[in-house]
């Protein structure tokens, strides 16, 4: 068994730093070395933002973004076209299409996709609130930003027939995303050929 080169509390941050997404337990060390490092720099700020935001963040009761308010920045700006609502599965592909800046609209968040492996069904996803922003607000049409893997395009697919008889036109993204592909990882171009080719679903 490896012996123990640092203290708990510094075993502790390393441990939590691991869980993050694209860090293992050597990226891990090495953040939190660097973190050691520029203490006054980085690390006493950092903590001072994780408790910030751990106060503050809410998850917007419109569309399911997180912001530090409700409804969020996005849903509260009077300058986006108010008939165009997209629908993404997470916050993530939320703020890659933001990054693009291709389109002023508005936004849906799913929560996830259909996904009976895993036990997902449509009861733990936004879809019901999802009709009913259809049926109620002035919504020309509605834009499927699913990613294109079979989970995503099955939950594109059951979201598509829900909205059938609310008469909004329905859409999807072009081919300009890849199978498999995931919105965040989509560089801008891409993301603009997929928003500028986008079919009627």
């Amino acid at each position: 068994m490896a012996e123990r080169v640092a203290g708990p509390e510094i075993e502790r941050l390393v441990q939590l730093l691991a869980r993050l997404p694209g860090l293992g337990p050597r990226s891990a060390r090495r953040a939190v070395l660097h973190l050691i490092r520029k203490r006054e720099e980085l690390l006493s700020p950092l903590a001072d933002a994780i408790n910030v935001a751990r106060e503050r963040i809410v998850a917007c009761s419109v569309c399911g973004n997180v912001d530090t308010s409700d409804p969020c920045t996005i849903c509260r700006d009077a300058r986006r076209d108010p008939s165009i609502l997209v629908v993404v599965e997470t916050v993530a592909d939320l703020w890659a299409l933001e990054r693009a800046g291709l389109l002023n609209a508005r936004y849906h968040v799913l929560g996830g996709v259909l996904s009976p492996l895993d036990g997902v069904g449509p009861d733990d996803l936004t879809i019901a609130s999802l009709i009913e922003r259809a049926r109620g607000e002035e919504i020309r049409e509605i834009v499927l930003a699913v990613n294109a893997t079979v989970d995503g395009q099955t939950t594109a697919h059951y979201v598509a027939d829900l909205l059938a008889p609310t008469g909004v036109k329905v859409t999807r993204l072009a081919h300009g995303v890849p199978v498999g592909g995931e919105l965040d990882y989509l560089d801008e171009g891409t993301l603009a050929a997929a928003l500028e080719r986008r079919t009627v679903f």
